[in-house]
């Protein structure tokens, strides 16, 4: 028994690991650094979730809070690979210039996450959205700059396979508006990229980042099959990040292993989970 325990252990251990970008992670959970009220609740929030990975926005005013405070004294960098992001960017040109100032910074610190940026380039200011062109152009660039690109991106699965032709590392399609909270609003969409993508090369790592709510958003993320969550407004906007921080960390662990064991199929009527063999029937009518 103790050596089938073992074995058990090691398997779900092993399967917890998420190469991507040629970084292997220990936790499918990528967690935000943003919004949080204070410097010490991130890091809190950091350490509860479990994750080994955190994404940080670039731009250099970034970095600092109102009170002078630099984000990095509050980031374990023996702990964390950075993910440095070029959030806020409405162009390919703009996004562009902050993933190298990111590398830059990170190459500065000796941070492993020098050479990945996830790229985001937004088409809107008030939904947030993705722009497609200026996206897929960003990202052919930097991929052809060295970079490890993680492409966030809207739910079109076309939209999916040209980001993933243009070099993407990861493709990253959001569940629903950034910090909007609705979970996944187009769970067809999300399933037809996980096909597109995986159908060639089925350790493609495909994130479902933006929009996530609750935990169980982040574990019926996992259950559809996608390779990692990204996310940060629901934890640092929760009446308690540092416990949602948590609960997101065992949603995880939860979809996946939901994933990887299978679900039952759906049926439309039910069916008994008791041996009928053998039992006498007391229906009325036999």
């Amino acid at each position: 028994m103790a050596a089938t325990e073992s074995t058990s252990r090691s398997e779900s251990h092993d399967d917890t690991v998420l190469t991507v970008g040629g970084h292997a992670l220990q936790s499918r959970l990528i967690v935000g650094t943003g919004r949080y009220d204070t410097m010490e609740q991130m890091r809190d929030s950091l350490d509860a979730s479990g994750s080994d990975c955190v994404t940080v926005a670039v731009r250099r005013e970034r970095l600092y809070d109102r009170s002078g405070q630099n984000i990095l004294d509050f980031i374990d960098l023996d702990r964390y690979t950075l993910l440095p992001n070029t959030a806020g960017c409405y162009t390919a040109t703009d996004a562009v210039r902050a993933a190298k100032l990111g590398r830059e910074i990170l190459s500065a610190l000796g941070n492993p996450g020098a050479d990945w940026v996830k790229l985001e380039v937004l088409g809107d200011s008030r939904t947030l959205l993705p722009d497609p062109i200026e996206t897929i152009a960003a990202c052919e660039e930097l991929a052809k700059e060295g970079f490890k690109v993680l492409c966030y991106t809207n739910d079109c699965p076309v939209t999916a396979k040209r980001l993933k032709a243009a070099g993407a590392a990861s493709v990253m399609p959001a569940g629903s508006p950034i910090g909007s909270g609705q979970g996944l609003l187009n769970t067809n969409n999300l399933r037809i990229i996980l096909e597109y993508l995986k159908e060639d090369d089925p350790e493609y790592p495909v994130i479902v980042d933006a929009g996530v709510g609750t935990a169980s958003d982040v574990s019926e993320a996992f259950e559809l099959g996608a390779d990692g969550v990204l996310l940060n407004t629901a934890i640092a906007h929760a009446r308690d990040p540092v416990r949602m921080a948590s609960a997101m960390r065992h949603a995880a662990i939860a979809g996946r292993n939901a994933f990887q064991a299978g679900r039952i199929p759906k049926r439309l009527y039910g069916t008994a989970s008791s041996p009928t063999e053998g039992v006498i029937s007391t229906r009325p009518y036999g």
